[in-house]
Protein backbone atom coordinates (compact mmCIF):
# COMPACT_ATOMS: atom_id res chain seq x y z
CA UNK A 1 0.00 0.00 0.00
CA UNK A 2 1.26 3.49 -0.91
CA UNK A 3 -0.34 6.29 1.13
CA UNK A 4 -1.03 9.74 -0.33
CA UNK A 5 1.88 12.00 0.50
CA UNK A 6 0.69 15.47 -0.42
CA UNK A 7 -3.01 16.29 -0.55
CA UNK A 8 -3.55 19.73 -2.06
CA UNK A 9 -6.41 22.13 -1.34
CA UNK A 10 -9.40 22.07 -3.68
CA UNK A 11 -8.83 25.64 -4.90
CA UNK A 12 -5.19 24.83 -5.66
CA UNK A 13 -6.26 21.82 -7.73
CA UNK A 14 -8.66 23.99 -9.75
CA UNK A 15 -5.96 26.61 -10.29
CA UNK A 16 -3.50 23.99 -11.56
CA UNK A 17 -6.09 22.53 -13.91
CA UNK A 18 -7.06 25.94 -15.31
CA UNK A 19 -3.40 26.77 -15.94
CA UNK A 20 -3.11 23.67 -18.10
CA UNK A 21 -6.29 23.95 -20.15
CA UNK A 22 -5.81 24.27 -23.91
CA UNK A 23 -8.69 26.17 -25.51
CA UNK A 24 -10.28 24.63 -28.57
CA UNK A 25 -9.04 26.34 -31.75
CA UNK A 26 -10.56 24.09 -34.43
CA UNK A 27 -13.73 25.40 -36.04
CA UNK A 28 -16.54 24.09 -38.18
CA UNK A 29 -19.39 25.60 -40.18
CA UNK A 30 -22.84 24.40 -39.16
CA UNK A 31 -26.45 25.29 -40.03
CA UNK A 32 -27.83 28.13 -37.95
CA UNK A 33 -30.65 25.90 -36.69
CA UNK A 34 -28.05 23.71 -34.96
CA UNK A 35 -25.97 26.54 -33.50
CA UNK A 36 -27.74 27.19 -30.17
CA UNK A 37 -25.41 26.74 -27.16
CA UNK A 38 -22.36 26.83 -29.44
CA UNK A 39 -19.60 29.46 -29.47
CA UNK A 40 -19.17 31.75 -32.45
CA UNK A 41 -15.71 31.55 -34.00
CA UNK A 42 -15.81 34.72 -36.12
CA UNK A 43 -17.51 38.10 -36.08
CA UNK A 44 -20.98 38.20 -37.62
CA UNK A 45 -21.49 41.28 -39.81
CA UNK A 46 -24.88 42.20 -41.20
CA UNK A 47 -25.11 42.13 -45.01
CA UNK A 48 -28.40 44.08 -44.93
CA UNK A 49 -30.36 46.73 -43.08
CA UNK A 50 -32.97 45.46 -40.63
CA UNK A 51 -35.69 46.27 -41.38
CA UNK A 52 -34.67 46.42 -45.05
CA UNK A 53 -37.32 49.07 -45.73
CA UNK A 54 -39.35 51.63 -43.82
CA UNK A 55 -42.45 49.87 -42.47
CA UNK A 56 -45.60 50.52 -40.53
CA UNK A 57 -45.36 49.89 -36.80
CA UNK A 58 -49.16 49.49 -36.49
CA UNK A 59 -52.25 49.07 -38.65
CA UNK A 60 -53.28 52.42 -40.10
CA UNK A 61 -52.75 54.77 -43.01
CA UNK A 62 -49.49 55.99 -44.50
CA UNK A 63 -49.58 59.77 -44.97
CA UNK A 64 -47.58 62.97 -45.26
CA UNK A 65 -47.44 64.04 -41.62
CA UNK A 66 -47.95 67.71 -42.47
CA UNK A 67 -51.27 66.83 -44.14
CA UNK A 68 -52.64 65.91 -40.70
CA UNK A 69 -51.65 69.11 -38.93
CA UNK A 70 -54.69 70.77 -37.41
CA UNK A 71 -56.74 67.57 -37.25
CA UNK A 72 -58.88 67.24 -34.13
CA UNK A 73 -61.77 65.32 -32.65
CA UNK A 74 -64.35 67.73 -34.02
CA UNK A 75 -62.48 69.00 -37.08
CA UNK A 76 -61.00 66.04 -39.00
CA UNK A 77 -58.65 66.37 -41.91
CA UNK A 78 -60.02 64.63 -44.99
CA UNK A 79 -57.63 62.60 -47.18
CA UNK A 80 -58.25 60.45 -50.22
CA UNK A 81 -57.55 56.69 -49.88
CA UNK A 82 -55.57 55.59 -52.94
CA UNK A 83 -54.65 51.97 -52.11
CA UNK A 84 -53.67 49.31 -49.60
CA UNK A 85 -50.39 47.50 -48.84
CA UNK A 86 -50.43 44.25 -46.86
CA UNK A 87 -47.58 42.80 -44.80
CA UNK A 88 -45.05 41.05 -47.04
CA UNK A 89 -46.48 42.67 -50.16
CA UNK A 90 -44.46 44.79 -52.57
CA UNK A 91 -46.24 47.47 -54.55
CA UNK A 92 -44.75 50.35 -56.48
CA UNK A 93 -47.03 52.80 -54.78
CA UNK A 94 -46.38 56.42 -53.98
CA UNK A 95 -48.58 59.08 -52.41
CA UNK A 96 -49.14 62.73 -53.03
CA UNK A 97 -50.24 65.41 -50.62
CA UNK A 98 -53.85 64.94 -49.65
CA UNK A 99 -53.65 61.14 -50.09
CA UNK A 100 -53.42 58.14 -47.75
CA UNK A 101 -52.58 54.47 -48.31
CA UNK A 102 -53.92 51.82 -45.96
CA UNK A 103 -51.09 49.74 -44.44
CA UNK A 104 -50.96 46.65 -42.21
CA UNK A 105 -48.51 46.27 -39.34
CA UNK A 106 -45.08 45.52 -40.83
CA UNK A 107 -46.06 46.56 -44.35
CA UNK A 108 -43.69 48.57 -46.53
CA UNK A 109 -44.48 52.28 -46.58
CA UNK A 110 -45.34 53.78 -49.95
CA UNK A 111 -42.86 56.21 -51.45
CA UNK A 112 -43.27 59.70 -50.03
CA UNK A 113 -45.04 58.74 -46.80
CA UNK A 114 -43.32 59.81 -43.60
CA UNK A 115 -45.86 58.82 -40.93
CA UNK A 116 -48.67 56.41 -40.11
CA UNK A 117 -52.00 57.41 -38.63
CA UNK A 118 -53.39 54.68 -36.41
CA UNK A 119 -56.60 53.14 -37.65
CA UNK A 120 -58.37 53.99 -34.37
CA UNK A 121 -57.72 57.71 -35.04
CA UNK A 122 -59.50 57.60 -38.40
CA UNK A 123 -62.86 56.90 -39.97
CA UNK A 124 -63.49 55.65 -43.49
CA UNK A 125 -66.07 57.51 -45.55
CA UNK A 126 -66.21 55.79 -48.91
CA UNK A 127 -62.97 56.65 -50.69
CA UNK A 128 -62.19 59.33 -48.18
CA UNK A 129 -60.49 59.11 -44.81
CA UNK A 130 -61.35 61.33 -41.88
CA UNK A 131 -58.27 61.87 -39.70
CA UNK A 132 -59.03 62.95 -36.12
CA UNK A 133 -55.49 63.19 -34.77
CA UNK A 134 -52.41 64.93 -36.08
CA UNK A 135 -49.15 62.97 -36.32
CA UNK A 136 -45.54 64.11 -36.57
CA UNK A 137 -42.99 62.87 -39.12
CA UNK A 138 -41.80 59.38 -38.21
CA UNK A 139 -44.87 58.57 -36.09
CA UNK A 140 -45.53 54.81 -36.00
CA UNK A 141 -42.85 54.21 -38.64
CA UNK A 142 -39.98 51.73 -38.21
CA UNK A 143 -37.32 53.29 -40.46
CA UNK A 144 -34.99 51.26 -42.63
CA UNK A 145 -32.05 49.97 -40.59
CA UNK A 146 -33.65 51.00 -37.28
CA UNK A 147 -32.62 47.72 -35.62
CA UNK A 148 -29.46 46.78 -37.53
CA UNK A 149 -27.47 48.81 -40.04
CA UNK A 150 -25.82 47.09 -42.98
CA UNK A 151 -22.13 46.45 -42.29
CA UNK A 152 -22.41 46.59 -38.50
CA UNK A 153 -21.06 43.80 -36.31
CA UNK A 154 -24.02 42.17 -34.64
CA UNK A 155 -22.08 39.45 -32.78
CA UNK A 156 -18.39 39.04 -32.07
CA UNK A 157 -16.22 35.95 -32.09
CA UNK A 158 -16.36 34.09 -28.80
CA UNK A 159 -20.00 34.87 -28.06
CA UNK A 160 -22.20 32.08 -26.70
CA UNK A 161 -25.14 31.58 -29.04
CA UNK A 162 -28.44 31.87 -27.19
CA UNK A 163 -31.86 31.66 -28.88
CA UNK A 164 -32.01 35.47 -29.03
CA UNK A 165 -28.62 35.66 -30.76
CA UNK A 166 -29.69 32.95 -33.18
CA UNK A 167 -32.65 35.20 -33.96
CA UNK A 168 -30.36 38.17 -34.65
CA UNK A 169 -28.37 36.09 -37.14
CA UNK A 170 -31.55 34.86 -38.81
CA UNK A 171 -32.81 38.44 -39.09
CA UNK A 172 -29.93 39.36 -41.38
CA UNK A 173 -30.28 36.23 -43.51
CA UNK A 174 -27.33 34.24 -42.16
CA UNK A 175 -28.04 30.52 -42.55
CA UNK A 176 -24.67 29.03 -41.56
CA UNK A 177 -22.20 30.03 -38.86
CA UNK A 178 -18.61 29.19 -38.03
CA UNK A 179 -18.33 27.87 -34.47
CA UNK A 180 -15.66 26.26 -32.35
CA UNK A 181 -15.74 22.49 -32.43
CA UNK A 182 -16.88 20.63 -29.35
CA UNK A 183 -14.01 19.08 -27.38
CA UNK A 184 -13.81 15.29 -27.55
CA UNK A 185 -13.47 13.68 -24.15
CA UNK A 186 -12.08 10.15 -23.91
CA UNK A 187 -13.73 8.19 -21.09
CA UNK A 188 -11.79 5.20 -19.85
CA UNK A 189 -13.24 3.22 -16.95
CA UNK A 190 -10.69 0.97 -15.28
CA UNK A 191 -11.05 -2.30 -13.43
CA UNK A 192 -11.49 -6.00 -14.11
CA UNK A 193 -14.75 -5.93 -12.15
CA UNK A 194 -16.79 -3.83 -14.58
CA UNK A 195 -19.72 -5.08 -16.67
CA UNK A 196 -21.79 -3.07 -19.14
CA UNK A 197 -25.43 -2.49 -18.22
CA UNK A 198 -27.60 -4.92 -20.15
CA UNK A 199 -25.02 -7.70 -20.03
CA UNK A 200 -25.19 -10.68 -17.69
CA UNK A 201 -23.36 -9.92 -14.47
CA UNK A 202 -20.99 -12.63 -13.30
CA UNK A 203 -20.10 -13.20 -9.62
CA UNK A 204 -17.69 -10.57 -8.32
CA UNK A 205 -18.60 -8.07 -11.04
CA UNK A 206 -20.47 -4.75 -10.86
CA UNK A 207 -22.24 -2.69 -13.47
CA UNK A 208 -20.33 0.27 -14.88
CA UNK A 209 -21.83 3.52 -13.63
CA UNK A 210 -19.10 6.07 -14.26
CA UNK A 211 -18.98 5.77 -18.06
CA UNK A 212 -22.62 6.80 -18.20
CA UNK A 213 -22.57 9.58 -15.63
CA UNK A 214 -19.38 11.07 -17.07
CA UNK A 215 -20.75 10.91 -20.62
CA UNK A 216 -23.91 12.69 -19.51
CA UNK A 217 -21.89 15.43 -17.80
CA UNK A 218 -19.72 15.87 -20.91
CA UNK A 219 -22.74 16.16 -23.23
CA UNK A 220 -24.45 18.60 -20.87
CA UNK A 221 -21.40 20.86 -20.87
CA UNK A 222 -20.54 21.17 -24.53
CA UNK A 223 -18.31 18.15 -25.12
CA UNK A 224 -18.47 14.91 -27.08
CA UNK A 225 -17.86 11.79 -24.98
CA UNK A 226 -15.82 9.05 -26.62
CA UNK A 227 -16.24 5.76 -24.79
CA UNK A 228 -13.36 3.28 -24.74
CA UNK A 229 -13.24 -0.36 -23.69
CA UNK A 230 -12.66 -1.08 -20.05
CA UNK A 231 -9.04 -0.78 -19.00
CA UNK A 232 -7.82 -3.94 -17.30
CA UNK A 233 -5.57 -3.96 -14.25
CA UNK A 234 -2.56 -4.64 -16.43
CA UNK A 235 0.31 -2.28 -17.25
CA UNK A 236 0.45 -3.18 -20.95
CA UNK A 237 -3.31 -2.73 -21.38
CA UNK A 238 -3.22 0.60 -19.55
CA UNK A 239 -0.39 1.86 -21.77
CA UNK A 240 -2.10 0.69 -24.96
CA UNK A 241 -5.44 2.31 -24.06
CA UNK A 242 -3.71 5.51 -22.97
CA UNK A 243 -1.82 5.88 -26.25
CA UNK A 244 -4.95 5.11 -28.29
CA UNK A 245 -6.96 7.89 -26.65
CA UNK A 246 -4.44 10.73 -26.93
CA UNK A 247 -6.03 11.97 -30.15
CA UNK A 248 -8.87 13.38 -28.01
CA UNK A 249 -8.86 16.84 -26.46
CA UNK A 250 -9.30 15.64 -22.88
CA UNK A 251 -8.85 12.23 -21.26
CA UNK A 252 -10.73 11.03 -18.20
CA UNK A 253 -9.97 7.81 -16.33
CA UNK A 254 -12.26 6.57 -13.60
CA UNK A 255 -10.97 4.13 -11.03
CA UNK A 256 -7.39 3.05 -10.46
CA UNK A 257 -6.51 6.23 -8.59
CA UNK A 258 -6.39 4.93 -5.03
CA UNK A 259 -3.44 3.47 -3.15
CA UNK A 260 -4.00 -0.27 -3.47
CA UNK A 261 -1.08 -2.32 -4.74
CA UNK A 262 -3.08 -3.24 -7.88
CA UNK A 263 -3.68 0.41 -8.78
CA UNK A 264 -1.14 0.69 -11.58
CA UNK A 265 -2.58 3.62 -13.47
CA UNK A 266 -0.66 6.42 -11.75
CA UNK A 267 2.63 4.59 -12.31
CA UNK A 268 1.91 4.42 -16.05
CA UNK A 269 0.95 8.09 -16.13
CA UNK A 270 4.18 9.05 -14.38
CA UNK A 271 6.12 7.08 -16.97
CA UNK A 272 4.49 8.79 -19.97
CA UNK A 273 3.82 12.30 -18.74
CA UNK A 274 3.91 14.79 -15.90
CA UNK A 275 1.73 14.23 -12.86
CA UNK A 276 0.29 17.59 -11.76
CA UNK A 277 -1.14 16.34 -8.48
CA UNK A 278 -2.38 13.16 -6.84
CA UNK A 279 -4.77 13.64 -3.95
CA UNK A 280 -7.06 16.55 -3.15
CA UNK A 281 -8.36 17.71 0.21
CA UNK A 282 -12.00 16.99 -0.62
CA UNK A 283 -14.64 14.52 0.42
CA UNK A 284 -15.70 12.63 -1.59
CA UNK A 285 -12.89 12.52 -4.16
CA UNK A 286 -9.59 12.43 -2.24
CA UNK A 287 -7.76 10.12 -4.75
CA UNK A 288 -8.26 12.53 -7.67
CA UNK A 289 -5.23 13.17 -9.85
CA UNK A 290 -4.34 15.09 -12.99
CA UNK A 291 -1.49 14.94 -15.47
CA UNK A 292 -0.20 16.31 -18.76
CA UNK A 293 0.69 13.83 -21.50
CA UNK A 294 1.68 15.03 -24.98
CA UNK A 295 0.19 18.40 -24.12
CA UNK A 296 -3.18 16.85 -23.24
CA UNK A 297 -4.83 17.21 -19.86
CA UNK A 298 -5.59 13.83 -18.28
CA UNK A 299 -7.98 13.40 -15.37
CA UNK A 300 -7.96 10.53 -12.92
CA UNK A 301 -11.16 10.17 -10.94
CA UNK A 302 -12.07 7.75 -8.16
CA UNK A 303 -13.94 4.59 -9.07
CA UNK A 304 -16.68 5.03 -6.48
CA UNK A 305 -19.71 6.50 -8.34
CA UNK A 306 -20.46 9.34 -5.92
CA UNK A 307 -16.81 10.40 -5.74
CA UNK A 308 -16.45 10.23 -9.51
CA UNK A 309 -19.60 12.23 -10.25
CA UNK A 310 -18.80 14.81 -7.60
CA UNK A 311 -15.37 15.23 -9.19
CA UNK A 312 -17.07 15.68 -12.54
CA UNK A 313 -19.25 18.48 -11.24
CA UNK A 314 -16.55 20.23 -9.22
CA UNK A 315 -13.49 19.84 -11.48
CA UNK A 316 -14.31 18.39 -14.90
CA UNK A 317 -17.20 20.74 -15.68
CA UNK A 318 -15.30 24.04 -15.19
CA UNK A 319 -12.29 22.68 -17.09
CA UNK A 320 -14.40 21.36 -19.97
CA UNK A 321 -16.42 24.56 -20.26
CA UNK A 322 -13.26 26.67 -20.33
CA UNK A 323 -11.75 24.38 -22.97
CA UNK A 324 -14.94 24.64 -25.07
CA UNK A 325 -14.97 28.47 -24.59
CA UNK A 326 -18.37 28.24 -22.93
CA UNK A 327 -19.41 30.65 -20.17
CA UNK A 328 -19.07 29.44 -16.61
CA UNK A 329 -22.00 27.37 -15.43
CA UNK A 330 -24.33 29.53 -13.39
CA UNK A 331 -24.90 28.25 -9.91
CA UNK A 332 -28.33 28.25 -8.32
CA UNK A 333 -28.04 28.65 -4.56
CA UNK A 334 -30.82 28.67 -2.00
CA UNK A 335 -30.68 29.07 1.76
CA UNK A 336 -32.05 26.43 4.11
CA UNK A 337 -31.65 25.25 7.68
CA UNK A 338 -30.09 21.90 8.51
CA UNK A 339 -32.71 19.41 9.61
CA UNK A 340 -30.13 17.35 11.50
CA UNK A 341 -26.68 17.72 12.97
CA UNK A 342 -23.90 16.47 10.68
CA UNK A 343 -20.19 15.90 11.16
CA UNK A 344 -17.40 16.30 8.63
CA UNK A 345 -13.69 15.50 8.33
CA UNK A 346 -11.25 18.19 9.39
CA UNK A 347 -8.65 18.94 6.74
CA UNK A 348 -10.91 18.04 3.78
CA UNK A 349 -13.48 20.26 2.12
CA UNK A 350 -16.68 18.24 1.91
CA UNK A 351 -19.43 18.41 -0.67
CA UNK A 352 -22.32 17.05 1.39
CA UNK A 353 -25.48 16.17 -0.54
CA UNK A 354 -28.89 17.13 0.82
CA UNK A 355 -32.57 17.03 -0.05
CA UNK A 356 -34.84 20.02 0.51
CA UNK A 357 -38.27 20.00 2.10
CA UNK A 358 -40.17 22.86 3.69
CA UNK A 359 -37.08 25.03 3.97
CA UNK A 360 -35.02 22.34 5.65
CA UNK A 361 -31.95 20.52 4.29
CA UNK A 362 -31.90 16.80 5.04
CA UNK A 363 -28.72 14.71 4.68
CA UNK A 364 -28.66 12.59 1.51
CA UNK A 365 -25.04 11.48 1.57
CA UNK A 366 -24.51 7.77 2.23
CA UNK A 367 -21.10 6.56 1.04
CA UNK A 368 -18.75 7.27 -1.85
CA UNK A 369 -19.92 4.07 -3.48
CA UNK A 370 -23.64 4.93 -3.41
CA UNK A 371 -24.79 6.72 -6.56
CA UNK A 372 -28.09 7.47 -4.82
CA UNK A 373 -26.18 9.92 -2.62
CA UNK A 374 -26.44 12.23 -5.62
CA UNK A 375 -29.41 10.80 -7.53
CA UNK A 376 -31.76 11.31 -4.59
CA UNK A 377 -30.45 14.74 -3.61
CA UNK A 378 -31.45 18.25 -4.66
CA UNK A 379 -27.96 19.69 -4.25
CA UNK A 380 -25.08 19.96 -1.83
CA UNK A 381 -23.61 22.15 0.87
CA UNK A 382 -19.92 22.97 1.08
CA UNK A 383 -18.35 22.26 4.44
CA UNK A 384 -14.95 23.98 4.70
CA UNK A 385 -11.87 21.95 5.59
CA UNK A 386 -11.66 23.83 8.90
CA UNK A 387 -15.19 22.83 9.99
CA UNK A 388 -16.08 19.44 11.45
CA UNK A 389 -19.64 20.10 12.62
CA UNK A 390 -22.81 21.66 11.23
CA UNK A 391 -25.48 22.03 13.87
CA UNK A 392 -29.17 21.31 13.48
CA UNK A 393 -30.98 24.55 12.62
CA UNK A 394 -27.83 26.21 11.24
CA UNK A 395 -28.45 28.16 8.05
CA UNK A 396 -26.61 26.74 5.05
CA UNK A 397 -26.30 27.53 1.35
CA UNK A 398 -27.50 24.70 -0.88
CA UNK A 399 -25.97 24.54 -4.35
CA UNK A 400 -28.69 23.06 -6.54
CA UNK A 401 -27.81 20.59 -9.25
CA UNK A 402 -29.76 22.66 -11.77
Amino acid sequence: MRPFRDLIPFDTAKKILFENVNLIDDTEEIPLIDAVNRVLAEDAVSPIDVPPFARAAEDGYAVFAEDTFGAGQYSPVVLKITGRINTGEFKEVSIKHGEAVEVATGAMLPEGADAVVRVEDTEKDGENLNVYRAVHPGFDVAPRGEDIKKGTRILKAGEYLTPAKIGALAAVGISKVKVYKKPTVAILPTGDELTKPGEKMEPGKIYDVNSYTLSAVVIENGGIPVAYDYVRDDVRDIERKLINCLNNDLIVFSGGSSVGERDLLVDVINKHGKLLFHGVQIKPGKPTWAAIINGKLVFGMPGFPTSCLNDAYQLLVPVLRKMARLPEKKEMIVKAKMARRITSTLGRQQFFTVTLKDGLAYPAYKTSGAITSLANSDGYIVIPATVDLVEKGEEVEVHLWG
